[in-house]
């Protein structure tokens, strides 16, 4: 019996399911959490569905949370979608359930829950899930919003259909998804805009990009720029893939100063593996998208570093 089997089993046994995602949530992991609550409420309506996680920075127009008790936990299946490791779930009540869930698409560094189902070949945890309604369609509903919020997730976590992640079978998933009735071209139109604040800083980002010449590029964003700006860090991450849109650019790393004064670490690539650096400095994700954290300025300079050292040993083998 597959892992799938075994969580669809599980979801049919408790009466009560609360979905988390990881903090500072994205397309996809609103996306795969909410887009699963749904497809879940609709294919069992007797049962009790949640959704939790606190603020989502922008992204009301996909979904919202919901506030419940700590009571509401006792004897729940608790399910963590979009998250690799257990420090980044938003809310820490998901380890107080009867049984925890795992479902992602990041190397599966910390395999934490009961089950666990990671698939690093799927471009986006949305797609898992339409993949899991796939699977066991015969006994789930799939809703107009579902597929709504599945689709979003694909589109986000894949830079619409751009990035590597993208195969066959995410265009032929997203194909389904488009059958379902919502306007996805407002929805791309609601993902893709940014307010006029943050224009002004993606020409600082352009204007203040430091670009070696392997190709490693640094932007660092202080505290400052983002009172001059009037925007949150939340709000940095439409200018995150900028760099790449330079022809000169290889991998490159955006540097938000915070409030505390660490920095918080945004690390893409085109070629050159990142992710191994993200996990020498807090943080992890995928071999061309990763985050991670540095504390000072000399950590900063180190994770460049290591950007530039990824950039030359690219380089090299593909020379060799």
């Amino acid at each position: 019996m597959s892992v799938r089997n075994d969580i669809f089993s599980m979801i049919k046994e408790y009466e009560t399911i609360i979905i988390h995602r990881h903090q500072r949530p994205d397309p996809d992991a609103l996306g795969s959490q909410v887009g699963l609550a749904e497809i879940l409420r609709a294919s069992f309506p007797e049962k009790n569905i949640y959704q939790v996680g606190g603020p989502v920075e922008g992204l009301e127009f996909l979904a919202l949370m919901e506030d419940i008790a700590d009571s509401v936990y006792q004897g729940a299946l608790v399910i963590v979608t979009d998250t690799a490791n257990s420090p980044r779930v938003s809310d820490t009540r998901y380890a107080t359930g009867a049984k925890l869930i795992k479902i992602d698409h990041h190397p599966n560094d910390e395999p934490y829950g009961d089950l666990v189902w990671v698939n690093t070949q799927a471009s986006s945890c949305s797609e898992m899930i339409m993949d899991f309604y796939l699977e066991f369609q015969d006994e789930l509903v799939m809703s107009d919003n579902a597929a709504r919020l599945l689709y979003a997730g694909i589109v986000g976590d894949t830079g619409r259909f751009l990035y590597p992640a993208t195969t066959s079978h995410t265009l032929e998933v997203a194909a389904k998804l488009r059958n379902y009735n919502f306007d996805a071209t407002g929805l791309n139109r609601e993902l893709e805009q940014i307010s006029m604040s943050v224009a002004k800083l993606a020409g600082s980002v352009y204007q203040n990009l430091e670009v070696d010449t392997d190709g490693a590029g640094k932007v660092i964003i202080s505290q400052d720029m983002l009172t001059e700006y009037g925007i949150t860090d939340a709000e940095t991450a439409a200018v995150v893939p900028l760099p790449g849109t330079i022809d000169e650019v290889l991998a490159w790393g955006l540097f938000v100063q915070q409030p505390e004064g660490y920095y918080r670490v945004r690390l893409r690539s085109k070629g050159p593996v990142i992710n191994e650096i993200a996990k020498r400095h807090h943080g992890g994700g995928h071999p061309l998208a990763s985050g991670a954290n540095a504390k000072d300025m000399t950590e900063v300079q180190a994770i460049y570093e290591e950007i530039q050292q990824a950039c030359q040993e690219f380089i090299k083998r593909k020379e060799s």
